[in-house]
């Protein structure tokens, strides 16, 4: 009996990087020895953002969320002894994405790769930023150009590249329907091709047309899940038929990796996470005609910290079960000529073209970035809100609460903790980088890169050259910033309240009673210090005060402690909050309250939120921190209550 033909298996990618690039190298071999076929390189928020890790900006963000890299120095030490042209690399950045690509390439070359043999991808999807991610540095139209400069650059030097990674996973993080998710990736992705055009030969549109990848989501409704991605397949299709032109089947092919979802991995009960990831797995790996080509999961515990080698081993065993010990790989589509599966992908496709519509009205993705940022934002609040009616069961969060205590999560090593000294090894070594190069060399070449920038040169050729001569990340974004300026996304959240007032009375009444008191309106201070972009939670804190009758004052992401502070002592604010999720709300909340304090601002009440250990949420109360909420507090109306009691003026003069 012949033995049955197997499809190949995707690509088997972990999404890791933290504290250094000598740490993360060595994490890297480790799980290449388990059996990883890819990489996948998770870079630190002020290496995404445009900043050396000895920046001000960059204190206590260093090495938390993913690996610093300052320089080719640090890029050398991130890839020893891996030969990168036999690597597929997908490296997770976006607005210095040119940069490090370009440290990619002077570290292959160092290695005596064949560049034109690399593999790989560069998210470079800086329009998902805007919306959702939060690590943009320049306005939308130079960011939208240098996407570009990297596609034609990779056409004619690194031709098996991927230069864009359409990133619909934050837009699902944010909470996009289906629908949305759909209509907003594919909006940027056509956004990206129109710029496109004008910088490759017409006879070689179509090969770039084909590859331009995709980066999603898959969330738990798994059904609807696989539904989204058949319905993807065919409407980009459709738009490289319709839009382009593009007559070879292969170049319209959806090519597309995953992650799935990290939003629905639950604090409470964490071990529930493993079912959750393999299910979501199910959704892009189940249906043969819509199989990601590329697969990462999450650990278990990533609602907790910073997983460790063997929860991340536990994911990369997940996917080898699946692929190699289930007959998953050995049928047909398994839902070809389904008419439900048909039923629910037309419907996506018809809600999808919709929005689609509505985005080429405002002149497509770039002129919709505040409409679409604002729909987010929306559909967000209708999920928190469906949540905390019970609508929407999410098991241990809102029902069947019990629980046995876990032995998965006690004992001091339950989660890995980021190495305290990683910072100050990452800045020695630094300093040491810019005092061992040549100055001119680096002056010279920042003033090639300033020279392409302003001109319209492609962006690439000079990158690459500043990385050969020493530059740092935060000095080849300066340049940038300087040339195209900087840019405050909009936040989403309207001044004007919002329809989903429903049980919000007895709070609206209480709002009022204690404004009264006050003499003037509660005024609710929402911060968000550091380099962290994921605006989420605090864009829901601030719609939900403001639906409750608060006067917010919310600016957005990427404020300095010292501007918060001000805005507390201009606005004469009530209550502060402050959101942190990257790991930096020890050093971040200590420089808020020690500047608080010397402003004679210390008397107004600071509570704070993000993924934070018991043992940091009781340091951050041994600070003046009045409240600490973590992602378990999910029921907003409590907050508010909480807001509420805090300031209130009566209450103090009880006690």
């Amino acid at each position: 009996m012949s033995q049955t033909q197997k499809d190949r298996p995707w690509l088997f990618r972990t999404y890791a990087g933290h504290s250094t690039a000598a740490a993360s190298n060595a994490l890297f071999r480790g799980n290449l020895a388990k059996g990883q076929t890819g990489l996948s390189v998770a870079f630190d928020l002020p290496t995404q953002t445009g900043y050396d890790s000895d920046h001000v900006l960059a204190k206590g963000e260093v090495g938390k969320v993913g690996v610093p890299v300052s320089h080719m120095g640090d890029m050398r030490a991130l890839f020893d002894d891996i030969p990168l042209d036999q690597m597929n690399t997908s490296m997770t950045i976006n607005a210095t994405a040119p940069w490090l690509l370009a440290l990619y390439i002077a570290v292959a070359e160092e290695q005596g790769a064949d560049i034109s043999a690399l593999q790989g991808t560069v998210q470079n999807d800086i329009i998902k930023e805007y919306l959702s991610r939060g690590t943009h540095i320049c306005p939308p139209e130079p960011s939208l150009r240098m996407i570009t400069d990297v596609a034609a650059y990779t056409r004619e030097h690194l031709p098996k590249w991927n230069p864009m990674n359409v990133c619909s996973y934050h837009l699902q993080e944010a909470g996009a329907t289906p629908e949305e998710e759909l209509a907003f990736a594919l909006a940027t992705a056509t956004a990206v091709l129109d710029d496109l055009k004008g910088k490759v030969p017409s006879e070689h549109f179509p090969a770039m047309v084909g590859r331009i990848s995709f980066f999603v989501n898959a969330g738990i409704r798994f059904v609807t899940e696989l539904c989204k991605m058949r319905a993807f397949i065919e409407l980009w299709d459709e738009i490289c038929i319709d839009r382009y032109g593009v007559e070879e089947a292969k170049y319209r092919r959806f090519r597309y990796g995953v992650q799935v979802n990290s939003l629905g991995l639950t604090e409470q009960q964490p071990e529930n996470n493993v079912a959750r990831i393999l299910l979501e797995t199910l959704a892009v790996t189940l249906s043969k005609k819509a199989r990601a080509r590329a697969v990462q999961l999450p650990a278990w515990n990533e609602a907790l910290g910073l997983p460790r080698p063997w929860d991340q081993q536990w994911s990369l065993r997940m996917q080898q079960i699946l692929a190699y010990e289930t007959d998953l790989l050995e049928f047909d589509d398994l839902f070809d000529g389904n008419p439900a599966i048909d039923r629910k992908v037309n419907e996506l496709k018809d809600g999808a073209r919709a929005e689609l519509a509505q985005i080429d009205q405002m002149g497509g993705a770039v002129g919709a970035i505040g409409y679409m940022k604002a729909r987010l934002v929306e559909s967000n609040a209708a999920r928190i809100s469906g949540i905390e009616r019970g609508d929407t069961t999410v098991v241990g969060v809102n029902k069947w609460q019990s629980s046995e205590p876990s032995p998965l999560t006690t004992g001091e090593d339950a989660i890995m903790a980021a190495d305290p000294e990683a910072e100050a090894d990452q800045l020695h070594r630094l300093a040491q980088w810019k005092s061992d190069r040549d100055p001119q060399v680096v002056k010279n070449a920042l003033a090639d890169l300033r020279d392409a920038a302003r001109d319209g040169g492609n962006i690439m050729i000079p990158s690459i050259a500043c990385a050969r001569a020493g530059v740092t990340t935060g000095e080849w974004a300066d340049v940038i910033r300087s040339v195209f300026g900087l840019y405050r996304a909009p936040t989403g959240v309207s001044s004007n309240p919002s329809n989903r007032t429903e049980g919000l009375d007895e709070l609206r009444d209480q709002v009022d009673l204690v404004s009264a008191a006050l003499g003037r309106r509660l005024k609710f201070l929402v911060g968000k210090p550091g380099l962290d972009g994921h605006s989420n939670g605090a864009e829901q804190i601030a719609a939900r005060a403001r639906d409750c009758g608060m006067d917010i004052d919310y600016e957005g992401i990427r404020l300095t402690p010292e501007e918060i502070v001000t805005a507390a002592r201009d606005g004469e604010v009530h209550v502060i909050g402050l959101s942190i999720l990257s790991g930096s709300h020890i050093p971040l909340v200590r420089d808020v309250m020690t500047r608080l304090n010397a402003a004679g601002l210390g008397h107004i009440p600071v509570i704070a939120g993000g993924i934070i250990p018991d043992e940091d949420a009781r340091e951050l109360r041994a600070m003046g921190v009045t409240k600490v909420y973590t992602p378990k507090d999910f029921e907003l109306n409590k907050i508010m209550g909480d807001i509420v009691t805090i300031v209130d003026p009566r209450s103090v003069a009880a006690e």
